[in-house]
């Protein structure tokens, strides 16, 4: 009998996107891919990251969520740096859950799988990029379950990087939040989540630019990562459309036109030397795959 083989792809995520705090996200084009095999012994090579090699780790524990992981050798090779903001946890998770559902042919729908992954990662933003690809906008479904509607990235518009070498702790991060926040940064974020949706559906740039700004979370967090703060506050400065903190940080995602991604990154680069790595990264309407061995 022929020993089934699975490999499974997930793009990264940057969540939040300025005003959606933990409803809002997109998949961008880094990617994990993760490889399953059944060898009769359970293994995992972590392809060179920091990551346990035991059961404790996300992957395991998500295709342990749906299968034993019992005999089955995993192979980790992961473009996503850990701990920078750019959902390198939900894509472990969604990796996990979708080789246990190829592999054994559980035959889980998307929006099964989100339910799932939302409950291992804590909120569905960053792992509903991960399975749908594109933008998702996250909310509560029929008895508070997770629901996520997609959309595809616009035409022309491009996502440049800016990663420091610091980790944030999204517990740390988390804890910035204060339980209650003022009426008027809530109107605020509100006006601007619908300006950015508005703007993405409609491929209006403008109003993309105008709907980036956010009055809840980066500026409580401003102390956490102070350097990428000014670059977000620098963006049209720099010839960007805006700039918004990736997911729980420090990497920042600046927003720009194709056209002007060049001289963005350019000035990015310039002004981060010596301090933060600088990436053209594409959105992408892509989600996890399975794609054939």
């Amino acid at each position: 009998m022929t020993a089934r083989h699975r490999l499974v792809r997930v793009p990264a995520s940057s969540a939040n996107l300025g005003p959606g705090y933990d409803a809002m996200a997109a998949a961008v084009s880094l990617y994990l891919d993760l490889e399953v095999e059944e060898t009769g012994e359970f293994s995992l090579d972590p392809g060179g990251l920091d990551v346990s090699t035991g059961r404790e780790n996300l992957v395991v524990r998500a295709f342990e969520s749906l299968h034993s992981a019992d005999g089955i050798a995993f192979r980790l090779r992961s473009e996503i740096p850990l701990a920078r903001g750019l959902g390198s946890s939900a894509a472990a998770i969604v990796a996990g859950l979708f080789a246990a559902d190829h592999l054994f042919e559980l035959a889980l729908t998307r929006e099964e799988m989100l339910v799932r992954a939302s409950e291992l990662e804590g909120h569905p933003d960053n792992v509903a990029a991960a399975i749908y690809g594109g933008f998702v906008v996250c909310g509560a479904g029929e008895g508070g379950a997770p629901l996520a509607a997609r959309f595809d990235p616009p035409d022309g518009l491009e996502g440049i990087v800016v990663i420091p070498p610091e980790e944030v702790s999204t517990k740390l991060a988390r804890e910035a939040i204060p339980a209650e926040i003022p009426l008027a940064d809530a109107v605020a974020n509100v006006s601007s989540a619908a300006l950015l949706v508005l703007g993405l559906r409609s491929a209006d740039l403008d109003l993309v630019s105008r709907g980036l700004a956010d009055a809840i979370h980066q500026p409580r967090r401003r102390g956490l990562y102070p350097r990428s703060m000014e670059i977000v506050d620098a963006a049209g400065e720099l010839g960007a459309l805006g700039a918004t903190i990736s997911g729980a940080g420090p990497t920042v995602l600046a927003w720009t036109t194709w056209q002007e991604a060049g001289n963005v990154a350019a000035a990015l680069e310039e002004r981060c030397a010596g301090w933060a790595e600088v990436r053209r990264l594409p959105f992408t309407p892509q989600g996890a795959d399975v794609p054939e061995l």
